[in-house]
């Protein structure tokens, strides 16, 4: 799964285009949606640069998943670290490829048939690795394409970039 996200990362890049990357103290936003075997999230992050070619970053996500008699509410939180790979590939400064590793908290609220389900344990927790790409329609907006993560969010996410 892992190789087959790095292919369509480095396949879209040629769709992918930014004002990367992050400088250094600089700030963006990321909103959009995901995917997921849960119900299909929605999420909002924000990404700092602490030093040429790296960024932390957090995200707050929410999802919800109704079928047959059994209803959950997943609400996540997510540290990540990207390595944005720029300057080793001579990219251009309107694309941006990166690449790093989350951890993740989910606070799962579940019902089946009506009564509250106890669903706690070891995948509250998840860690994972990320690939991802933007490109940057001016130089405060960008479309944003991301594959892998941890858990509930881990097939993929489209979304905005906002520079702040």
């Amino acid at each position: 799964m892992k190789k087959f996200a790095l292919l369509l990362a480095v396949l879209s890049f040629g769709f992918a285009n930014a004002q990367a990357p992050l400088e250094e103290g600089g700030l963006q936003l990321n909103l959009g949606i995901g995917t997921s075997g849960w119900g299909t999230p929605v999420y909002a992050g924000i990404d700092y640069g602490i030093a040429p070619n790296f960024t932390l970053g957090g995200e707050l996500s929410y999802q919800s998943y109704n079928t047959a008699g059994y209803k959950s509410n997943i609400l996540g939180i997510q540290a990540n670290g990207n390595y944005h790979f720029n300057e080793i590939l001579n990219i251009p400064s309107e694309w941006d490829l990166y690449g790093g590793a989350s951890l993740s908290y989910y606070n799962w609220t579940s019902k089946i048939d009506g009564k509250k389900a106890d669903y706690s344990g070891a995948d509250d927790i998840g860690v994972g690795l990320q690939v991802g790409g933007r490109y940057f329609f001016t130089d405060k907006l960008a479309i944003n394409l991301q594959l892998g993560g941890s858990s509930a969010l881990s097939g993929g996410k489209l979304g905005i970039t906002l520079l702040l």
